[in-house]
């Protein structure tokens, strides 16, 4: 009678299946760079600076909150919030075609529970993956905020926007966990096209990053409330700007690790289904 062996620890292997996408992105990394690097200098550049001027003369300036009494710039109001929406489209964008690729494409999907990982090490070590993009990408875009004068010290010890890179960093995740366990299931890419039309450019319009969600219609505003980008939106300006509470901390981190979650448990369904059919 044939004896089954244990299967090995999700985690430890699914750190191998991260090992092979860092192999790979070792030799692709340049592709990325460069629009890394370009998107935060031109929305900073267009939008926080440029625009952010005639937005701070203007008499709405007020609406944008204050700190110690002090109205808040628009640039200091914006930057954060653009630097969860980086996290947002980068996890999107990590999510979706080179899901289907490795899965209907190349067939590294295939491959990798050819040898002892198991579908939920393949799913989980690509979220860990797009995990690590962000960082990397946010990280871009701390040192740009930086650069052109978008970050003041706040909080506890002046650390607040180095408290918004792993805001950051889980707001992509809650993005992450549910599209690539979504997109596995997918035979064509049309899928995708109505996920960057009608989710990704809605939620970056009206999730609180040009403006407070407070001035959004009343009927469509508990709709913005519920989006996990309003409330990674929420966390990393709070945080970058040190006006963020214990309670609302709290909130947005259980929110959004509560996607992560469930993102992992509808996950380990669909990669197995797909790959242990």
């Amino acid at each position: 009678m044939a004896v089954e062996m244990p299967q090995p620890a999700a985690t430890p292997m699914a750190a191998r299946e991260l090992q092979g996408l860092l192999t790979n992105y070792r030799r692709t990394w340049r592709a990325s760079i460069f629009s890394s690097v370009l998107a935060p200098l031109m929305s900073l550049v267009a939008l926080g600076m440029s625009l952010g001027k005639i937005v701070d003369a203007g008499p709405g300036a007020h609406t944008f909150g204050t700190v110690d009494g002090q109205p808040v710039k628009y640039l200091l109001f914006l930057a954060p919030a653009l630097m969860a929406n980086t996290a947002m489209q980068t996890a999107i964008g990590e999510s979706t075609y080179p899901v289907m690729s490795a899965m209907k494409w190349q067939k590294t999907y295939h491959a990798a529970i050819a040898s002892p990982l198991s579908a939920f090490d393949v799913y989980l070590g690509h979220v860990m993956f797009i995990g690590l993009r962000v960082l990397m990408n946010c990280g871009i875009f701390l040192g740009t905020m930086a650069l052109f004068g978008a970050v003041e010290a706040a909080g506890p010890a002046g650390i607040g926007p180095l408290l918004a890179l792993p805001a950051a960093v889980l707001t992509g995740l809650a993005f992450a966990a549910p599209v690539v366990a979504w997109a596995v299931l997918q035979e064509r890419d049309t899928g995708f096209s109505v996920v960057f039309r009608f989710v990704m450019i809605p939620l970056f319009l009206f999730s609180g990053t040009f403006f407070p969600v407070s001035q959004l219609p009343a009927l469509i505003r508990p709709l913005a409330y519920v989006t996990p980008l309003w409330h990674g939106v929420d966390l990393c300006r709070g945080l970058a700007l040190g006006s963020a509470t214990a309670g609302s901390v709290l909130l947005h981190v259980g929110y959004l690790a509560a996607v992560v979650i469930a993102g992992l448990w509808y996950g380990a369904r669909t990669f197995r289904r797909r790959l242990n059919p």
